[in-house]
């Protein structure tokens, strides 16, 4: 090496060591107090040993390897392509990644997307409230419907369903009503349907059945109060007409064909008649809280004369009368004398005195008084007899519509509505469904 390339470099390495001798003293000396702070800068940064020069530079071979990977990120990475003749010299190995999973086949996301679907299915019919949430329990089914069995409910369905698509809204009954107008537009296509139809039918089945208020119904099924009564006043109107276009009055060829051997000492026995009585809301007119009012019930009420043929089921339904009416005039208004004839009877309780009203013979318990043996014994029987009745009357009451005071609505018809009940407990009874449902 030339002498003078020599002293320039010496020469230009002493000028670089002045140069940070004279910026290390240009720094002002550190506080006494902070002892153990170590050298710092002006912005309280720490800084360099006084003395300390740096050493380490690209031109004396000092290289900068970079920081060492993890064990994760040498797993990621794709191995390294080794040529076949550096095989010997080289050999590139990966770890084993004890994490991974098999990428799942197109098969099973389409078996997960099944099962996810179900259980939105099954998550949205729980989370409504209609006829298929109670589908599987029969228990249910019965608390709000009055039917034995889920069963026996589509069984009943099947009989009304081809009727419905003819339903008419009845506040469109009621106005068409008013004008003379014909109706002739279903209830389907009056306006956007909300529930489907046999929703319809089972909502108005717990407003029967349980008694649910309208608001309540309506929070229920979400849909507005107004809609509730709607569909309220709809199906009262289709059942009664559905349900009053067949004829429950059986005829004595048919009434003794089922006669239970019990009535073989009555055997002209045609119907079994008794009144019953719904409490119902005190008007404000007086006039009209004296006609409702009834001394049995000491209460405002509704009356109705109710006859079942001796084997159960309801063969006769009045409409609903003031409760002051008594049962002799009921009996005239109802219509049902028309119906007897001669050689027809009729069991009735003791305050029934209609023997002066009817052509037909009557079985009546007698009043306290002294009778033969044969009579207390006839007596009797008659007694045991008639509270056949009085059961079916209180099937038709355990609608808890009508165990409470009965709110007189103007948006549906009371006297239809409990007709419709009257009649529903005829396919209510188990005996007379399990033949609907063979």
């Amino acid at each position: 090496m030339r002498l003078d390339v020599f002293n320039r470099r010496q020469t230009a390495k002493l000028k670089r060591i002045t140069q940070i001798k004279l910026s290390a003293e240009d720094i002002p000396p550190r506080d006494p107090a902070a002892k153990d702070a170590g050298p710092t800068t002006l912005d309280g940064q720490r800084r360099l040993i006084k003395g300390a020069v740096p050493t380490l530079f690209q031109w004396n071979r000092y290289k900068v390897e970079p920081p060492r990977s993890s064990v994760w990120e040498r797993t990621e990475r794709s191995p390294e392509l080794v040529h076949p003749g550096d095989q010997g010299q080289h050999s590139v190995t990966t770890d084993h990644d004890y994490c991974s999973f098999p990428e799942p086949s197109a098969e099973d996301l389409s078996k997960d997307l099944e099962s996810l679907r179900k259980e939105i299915q099954e998550l949205r019919v729980q989370r409504e409230f209609g006829l298929q949430r109670f589908a599987g329990s029969d228990t249910d089914i019965q608390f709000y419907t009055r039917f034995p069995s889920y069963n026996h409910l589509m069984a009943f369905w099947v009989l009304i369903e081809p009727c419905i698509y003819k339903m008419i809204q009845a506040s469109r009954a009621k106005s068409a009503a008013n004008t003379d107008e014909e109706v002739l537009t279903p209830a389907r296509t009056q306006t956007r349907q909300l529930l489907q139809p046999i929703d319809e039918f089972f909502l108005f089945l717990v407003f029967l059945s349980v008694g649910l208020k309208e608001r309540d119904l309506a929070h229920q099924f979400n849909i507005h109060q107004s809609t509730v009564s709607r569909i309220i006043a709809t199906w009262t109107s289709f059942l009664a007409t559905a349900l009053g276009s067949q004829c429950i009055w059986l005829t004595r060829a048919e009434v003794q064909a089922y006669l239970p051997k019990e009535f073989k000492d009555f055997s002209d026995t045609q119907v079994i008649l008794d009144c019953t009585e719904l409490r119902c809301q005190t008007p404000s007119s007086p006039l009209l809280q004296s006609e409702t009012y009834s001394s049995y019930k000491s209460h405002c009420t509704m009356k109705a004369l109710v006859g079942i043929a001796p084997h159960g089921p309801v063969t006769f339904i009045s409409d609903l009368y003031a409760g002051s009416v008594s049962d002799k005039e009921l009996f005239r208004q109802s219509g049902i004398a028309e119906k007897l004839t001669e050689d027809m009877a009729v069991m009735v309780d003791k305050g029934f005195l209609i023997t002066d009203c009817c052509k037909c013979k009557v079985y009546r318990p007698p009043f306290l008084s002294k009778q033969k043996k044969n009579q207390v014994k006839e007596t009797q029987a008659t007694v045991r007899l008639r509270l056949h009745v009085e059961r079916v009357i209180r099937r038709i009451k355990q609608n808890k519509l009508f165990d409470g005071i009965i709110t007189m609505s103007p948006v549906y018809n009371i006297s239809q509505l409990f007709a419709v009940a009257c009649m529903l407990s005829n396919y209510q009874n188990t005996a007379l469904v399990k033949k609907q449902v063979k």
